[in-house]
């Protein structure tokens, strides 16, 4: 996926032309792309976000818009309020005028991602690589503006030039994000043509294509963790805990059988109740079951023994014939 984190938004811009630019971007392979609102002045005492959350068109399928807030630094301690306004947007970047203000964003402050230069200036200070190479193993990018470059100015150009060669030199093609910074979408451009561009002004190919792709992401990702996680770090996610509205329907379901059971309270039982329950057998214990069983045993045997005693014996049987004959032959 593409990411373009630069799109410049104003309450007073056209709701079609702003259309037009969402539409081309989403033809050109650009996936995710942030609207920004720069504020160059004093914050308000409220800080709330101008960007509406929904457009009167159709946005493209597929295609994720964010709310971008671009704060104009020139005294880093002015940065009291750097909180309020993160919590606003989805994506914070700083736009220092300032040496001062530029090591201050590269170092110490933590509340941006982004550092994003008006490269068309003239700075009184080189890009050195140690406080560069800091901002970005702090997760901090460097934001490059390729519609900078097709202004009518020289001057600004031949600046532009001069800076993004100073930022490739000190940072060695890493930690860049391109932007289009693009007011129509005439001034917008596709991948290849970008890649191309910064080919030319020092930037390799694969440095390019990391900085359309996997930079801007890092940037997005980031971002959304510092709001959704605690301190950045660990994220909260759904662990297979009940729903709300689960949870809402056992706690109705137990008050429900709270109160049946308090009704049920200091009512007789039924008749029929009582009637099941005296027809019943008593319950015994196998103990109590056992000598019963043996109790019978042993009467039974008894009395088998008392009707044998009893009973009269039958009498012999004399067989006369047989004697005589044994007489006789004697």
């Amino acid at each position: 996926m593409l990411y373009d984190l630069n799109i410049p938004w104003s309450s007073s811009k056209d709701p079609l032309d702003l259309q037009r630019t969402i539409s081309f971007l989403s033809e050109l392979g650009y996936g995710t792309i942030a609207l920004n609102h720069i504020q160059s002045g004093p914050l308000p005492p409220t800080i709330t976000n101008p960007i509406p959350a929904t457009f009167p068109f159709t946005i493209p399928p597929k295609t994720v818009i964010l709310r971008r807030c671009t704060l104009t630094l020139s005294d880093p301690s002015l940065n009291h309020r750097l909180t309020a306004v993160s919590s606003a947007y989805d994506i914070v970047a700083l736009r220092p005028t300032t040496e001062k203000a530029f090591l201050a964003a590269c170092l110490n402050l933590a509340e941006h991602s982004l550092i994003s230069l008006d490269l068309t200036q003239r700075y009184p200070f080189h890009f050195k690589p140690k406080p560069l190479m800091a901002a970005i193993h702090r997760g901090i990018r460097f934001e490059i503006c390729y519609a900078q470059a097709t202004m009518e100015d020289s001057n600004a150009r031949k600046n532009f030039i001069s800076n993004c060669l100073g930022i490739f030199r000190a940072t060695r093609g890493r930690g860049i994000v391109i932007s289009s910074e693009a007011k129509t979408a005439l001034g917008i451009r596709g991948p290849a043509d970008v890649v191309n561009l910064m080919a030319v002004w020092g930037l390799g190919r694969e440095r390019g294509m990391e900085g359309l792709s996997d930079n801007p992401r890092s940037v997005v990702i980031n971002e959304g963790l510092k709001r959704s996680s605690y301190r950045g770090l660990v994220d909260v996610v759904y662990g297979g805990e009940r729903s709300a509205a689960k949870d809402a329907e056992i706690s109705e379901a137990q008050k429900n059988k709270a109160n049946n059971a308090e009704k049920g309270k200091g009512k007789r039982k039924a008749d029929d109740n009582k009637e099941v329950k005296e027809n019943e057998p008593p319950q015994i214990s196998k103990r109590q079951a056992k000598k019963q069983r043996m109790e019978a045993l042993k009467a039974t045997e008894s009395n088998s023994s008392s009707s044998k005693e009893t009973s009269p014996t039958a009498p012999a049987v004399i067989d006369t014939n047989n004697i005589i004959k044994a007489k006789a032959n004697s």
